[in-house]
């Protein structure tokens, strides 16, 4: 384990709410045991508004801090990212016991027209369950949080075309 590095891109939504700001920490803390098992190269957070706190963590961890607004902002953070793979969470997302193995395991052996890995998010919601079925069948037109896309792809654009095939993995996100 270790060979394949990635690139962690956080979304914190709303900086200006304390929960929001702890919900960061939460996700930043779990990805320090990614850095350990050699799998989390760098980390971006992306952020709609300037926040002090958010400034700080980004500090504190050296991560990178992108000021973005509008549209998706896996591809803002992409441009930060150092590692040819992007894994896309929210702030407060906690991938569960056994995603570094799966995450290293995807990297490691998808070939270049491997469209994308999507980790199960159980607390997405049922619109949220809904949109990734039908992105199953149909291919994802956009990253979302909890996938795994090549860090081209989220750069040449907000929205994939033509749509990126999803892969399933059997590795899920937590949300405390």
């Amino acid at each position: 384990m270790g060979a394949h590095m990635l690139s962690a891109v956080t979304y914190l939504a709303d900086p200006a709410d304390p929960d929001a700001i702890d919900r960061l920490a939460d996700t930043l803390s779990v990805l320090v045991s990614g850095v350990a098992g050699g799998l989390v190269g760098d980390a971006v957070i992306v952020t709609g508004r300037e926040s002090e706190a958010a400034a700080a963590i980004a500090d504190a961890t050296g991560a990178v801090l992108v000021l973005h607004r509008g549209g998706n902002p896996y591809g803002a953070g992409a441009a930060e990212a150092r590692r040819d793979w992007v894994l896309c969470l929210e702030a407060g997302d906690v991938p569960a016991e056994g995603w570094i193995r799966t995450l290293d395991r995807f990297v490691g052996t998808a070939r270049p027209e491997t469209g994308l890995g999507r980790l199960h998010r159980p607390a997405a919601g049922w619109s949220g369950r809904l949109v990734g079925r039908i992105e199953a069948f149909l291919g994802a037109r956009q990253a979302r949080a909890g996938d795994v896309v090549r860090r081209e792809a989220l750069r040449a654009g907000a929205v994939f075309a033509p749509r990126l095939k999803v892969r399933p993995l059997i590795a899920r996100i937590d949300r405390p």
